[in-house]
């Protein structure tokens, strides 16, 4: 089957990856471009994987200044090489990250990165909340409550500030995948003036 170069260049607009792996996906796909995006996520999934156990050594600090002064952020992250640390795709990353900092606010890159002791705070909290639920309600208000907790302060589950529809982790497997490398967010600072 002859795939449409409309439908090829479509395709790459709205993944970023490659014509030939475009084209590819849309071959395996019978031309259907939904069924070609799920194939490509799942590929960039499959090299997210390989390139888990990998070490990201280099990498860039990345800063940026709130409209005023009033807020700022450093956020170090880390890819395999210096080439990668000056691609384009990387730095405008390492800025949608300083700028999704400055926008939620989290307090921990990963969820197993939050404390038990904020955890049951707001555990405590919750129960308050809850008092007069029971049985399957007050278990699914809980889980509700707990996710919500979640995507407030791990920056990897928070919904991605440019596309609300992707996580900042799905982000991530994104550009690892087009870039070829591991990629990690390491650690940030995030600046209140007056906090």
């Amino acid at each position: 089957m002859k795939i449409d170069t409309s439908i090829i260049k479509q395709l790459r607009e709205e993944t970023g990856l490659g014509v030939m792996d475009c084209k590819k996906a849309l071959d395996e796909a019978a031309g259907d471009i939904n069924k070609a995006k799920a194939l490509l996520k799942h590929r960039g999934l499959e090299i997210v994987a390989k390139k888990s156990g990998r070490t990201a050594n280099d990498g860039i600090i990345a800063s940026y200044i709130h409209t005023g002064g009033k807020i700022g952020v450093l956020v170090e992250i880390n890819c395999e090489t210096d080439f990668v640390a000056r691609n384009e795709l990387f730095q405008a990353f390492a800025k949608n990250i300083c700028l999704q900092i400055v926008a939620s606010n989290p307090s921990c890159i990963k969820i197993e990165e939050i404390s038990e002791a904020t955890l049951a705070e707001a555990k405590t909290v919750w129960e308050k909340e809850l008092k007069d639920k029971t049985g399957t309600g007050r278990e699914k208000a809980l889980e509700g409550k707990l996710a919500e907790f979640y995507r407030a302060h791990a920056l990897l589950s928070q919904a991605f500030i440019r596309e609300p529809e992707k996580t900042i982790q799905d982000y991530l497997n994104e550009v690892t995948a087009r870039i070829g490398e591991k990629i990690t967010i390491r650690r940030f600072v995030r600046w209140g003036l007056g906090t």
